[in-house]
């Protein structure tokens, strides 16, 4: 289980380090022509880093039982906090997603995604068997992820919320849920995701770019064609740290949801695949620390915290090669963005709590982990 927690913490430490490289190396010429101080975005992404780091320690720390016994307040806690955002978050390009409290922009999906994982793994412990059942047990999971999906959707955040869907439901099925209830609540979900996709113009672009492009040959925006540009001029080992050319404005949102582009441009084909292959680790790191939890909340946490990780990497990396719709998902721990950042490096700490518990509870009954599964 050590190995394990030095795996994670080093890998995410690198991911980390790396990310502020080139976070500095995107922002720099935006700095400059927007606020006349080329080290601007990236002295504030540092202290997120800072931040992030400090959070996997002390979350570390922190038995990870004690969130079972606040799970439902804190999901009452966090709707609350989204209904706020319709009333206090500011208009961004057609949406209304982050909360300004001064020094920090708050994007409260970021939270909502860790807490229903906390709650559907506390109550998939508690339901047990019964979460075959849709009466007694499934429907209640619903419940939940149905509020938080849907109020994050309206914001409109579309590709968030169906990420939160997504993770919902490979719990679920990882528990053991019956199929025909998953297809059929993804299918309904779909559906009513298609509708407001349809209503609300800023993803009804962006998905008929997409759908426009398979059609056509072509690429669905200009970011989505400077960023391959990126890609392809990264070639095998890329250009070096801090020479890249697409981050002198020529590709908007370098710095933050389009990072990878830049990893590839400067880093080549060995850096971003050395990159994915990183999260690849951390994941499977992650399942083997959730198998071998003590307690079943503790087994569906660490899945469910793994699984938001490598998902988010994978869809980034796929919208900036034009494979899935422009969204507004980060590179964890990479990309600019001081909630995603902070997030992940709780999730992290909870992993790591998890490995250390486990360990802990080992010492004093081997007998009762090795019969585990």
């Amino acid at each position: 289980m050590k190995m394990n927690v030095r795996i994670i913490f080093v890998l995410v430490l690198f991911l980390m380090i790396l990310g502020a490289f080139l976070v500095f190396s995107a922002s720099g010429t935006y700095s400059e022509v927007k606020f006349n101080n080329l080290y601007f975005l990236f002295k504030s992404h540092l202290w997120k880093v800072i931040g992030a780091v400090a959070a996997i320690i002390l979350v570390s720390m922190i038995p990870y039982e004690k969130y079972k016994k606040f799970s439902k307040i804190m999901l009452i806690a966090i709707t609350g906090v989204l209904l706020l955002t319709f009333i206090l978050a500011p208009q961004l390009k057609g949406a209304s997603r982050w909360i300004d409290i001064g020094f920090f922009q708050f994007q409260p999906s970021e939270l909502a995604k860790l807490i229903l994982i906390i709650h559907l793994a506390a109550f998939i412990e508690r339901k047990g068997e019964l979460i075959k059942d849709f009466k007694n047990g499934y429907r209640f999971a619903l419940v939940w992820m149905i509020i938080l999906s849907g109020l994050v959707l309206v914001q409109p955040n579309l590709s968030t919320s169906m990420i939160i869907v997504l993770i919902s439901i490979t719990m679920l099925f990882a528990a053991g849920a019956r199929i025909k209830h998953l297809s059929a609540t993804f299918s309904a979900i779909a559906i009513t995701a298609f509708v407001m996709m349809i209503l609300f113009s800023h993803s009804r672009e962006r998905v008929m770019g997409y759908a426009n492009s398979i059609l056509s040959g072509g690429e669905p925006n200009t970011q989505v064609l400077q960023a391959k540009i990126a890609l392809g001029s990264g070639g095998l080992l890329g250009v070096g740290l801090g020479h890249s050319r697409q981050s002198d404005l020529f590709l908007p949102e370098s710095y933050s949801d389009f990072i990878f582009s830049v990893l590839g441009e400067e880093l080549g084909l060995a850096g971003a695949a050395l990159v994915l292959f990183a999260y690849f680790i951390i994941f499977f790191v992650g399942i083997l620390i959730s198998k071998k939890a003590k307690d079943e909340f503790g087994q569906m946490l660490g899945f469910g915290i793994s699984f938001n990780i490598i998902i988010g990497a994978f869809i980034n990396a796929a919208v900036v090669m034009g494979l899935l719709p422009t969204t507004g998902i980060t590179l964890p721990f990479i990309s600019f963005g001081g909630t995603s950042i902070i997030i992940f490096g709780v999730s992290i700490g909870i992993l790591i709590n998890i490995a250390k518990q486990t360990a802990k509870y080992s010492q004093i009954n081997p007998e009762l982990i090795n019969e585990q599964p």
